[in-house]
């Protein structure tokens, strides 16, 4: 029993030095992308680290610096939402990014001058950075803690999506502030991409959808869906439609996005007149899909 102890207390241990070693390489990550490609373009970056780029460019006060004394107060209610923890990764994430960023500024390397391809590679490169910081449950600090609290009440919106919608907020105020509105169009097409990337490290290439099938052919469909090629699982939800308030049975079933065309052309062939609903599933979890104990 003391034996396995020490082996749990073991990978335990991996599992956290493994842990900050990909937040510490999500910061560099990042730190390429915004010091190499954003930063020299006038992207404004968002976040925090936005305000800090308005900041520099009336104090020349030093973007890292000013990017981690902003972040002091988010941290405190971190703390209290999220436990210490989290604290400590995302303050290690925080800290490490900003470092990079002031590191690589004394490089003066500015790899395009060309806004378009900053934009579209620089935002791709951050994207990555931050989408393994995010995987591992920290952040970088700043609106990241923001984002996930607001996630926390609405879970159905995508990480990225809600940093992308902060993000432009900022940037509009940097564009009205600084009278730099193309700057600031490059900026919104670099935030875009970013949290496209962002949400394709945290949630894969291959989106999972949410099917549901009305159909007076139900049993049928069941068992065409549990046991043929697509050897699906289904749920039945008890429904009544408004109009007749006729007893109805949906038919609820999560397939890969590749069986969507398969799925349909079966409904079609053993009931054309069924009512079928597709929609995106995102983290599913289970049998069939993504283990849940590989869960962040």
């Amino acid at each position: 029993m003391q034996q396995n102890g020490q082996v749990s207390k073991k990978l335990l241990l991996l599992h956290k030095v493994l842990k900050y070693l990909l937040i510490v390489l999500g910061c560099a990550i990042y730190g390429v992308g915004f010091q190499f490609f954003m930063f020299p373009n006038s992207i404004v970056s968002g976040g925090v680290t936005g305000v800090s780029m308005i900041i520099n460019a009336f104090t020349h006060f030093p973007v890292g610096v000013m990017t981690i004394l902003m972040n002091i107060p988010l941290f405190v209610v971190a703390w209290r939402h999220f436990g210490l923890d989290f604290l400590l990764g995302s303050a290690v994430g925080m800290t490490v990014s900003s470092v990079f960023v002031d590191l690589f500024a004394m490089t003066d390397i500015v790899l395009t001058n060309d806004p378009m391809l900053a934009c579209i590679i620089g935002g791709v490169i951050k994207g990555a950075g931050l989408g393994i910081i995010y995987y591992v449950g920290a952040t970088a600090g700043g609106v990241d803690i923001v984002a996930k609290m607001i996630r926390q009440k609405k879970p159905y919106i995508n990480f990225g999506t809600i940093l992308l919608i902060i993000d432009v907020i900022i940037i509009l105020i940097y564009a009205v502030i600084l009278n730099k509105y193309e700057s600031a169009m490059y900026s919104i097409i670099a935030m875009f991409v970013v949290s496209k990337v962002i949400d394709l490290a945290l949630y894969g290439f291959d989106n999972s959808s949410l099917c549901y099938i009305i159909s007076e052919k139900s049993e049928e469909l069941i068992d065409a869906i549990t046991s043929g090629s697509l050897h699906r699982g289904v749920t039945i939800l008890e429904g009544e439609g408004a109009y007749s308030r006729q007893h109805k049975e949906i038919i609820m079933c999560v397939i890969k996005r590749t069986q969507i065309a398969e799925l349909r052309r079966l409904v079609r062939r053993m009931d054309e007149h069924a009512f079928f609903v597709v929609t995106d599933a995102k983290n599913v979890f289970g049998k069939g899909f993504e283990d849940i104990s590989e869960v962040k």
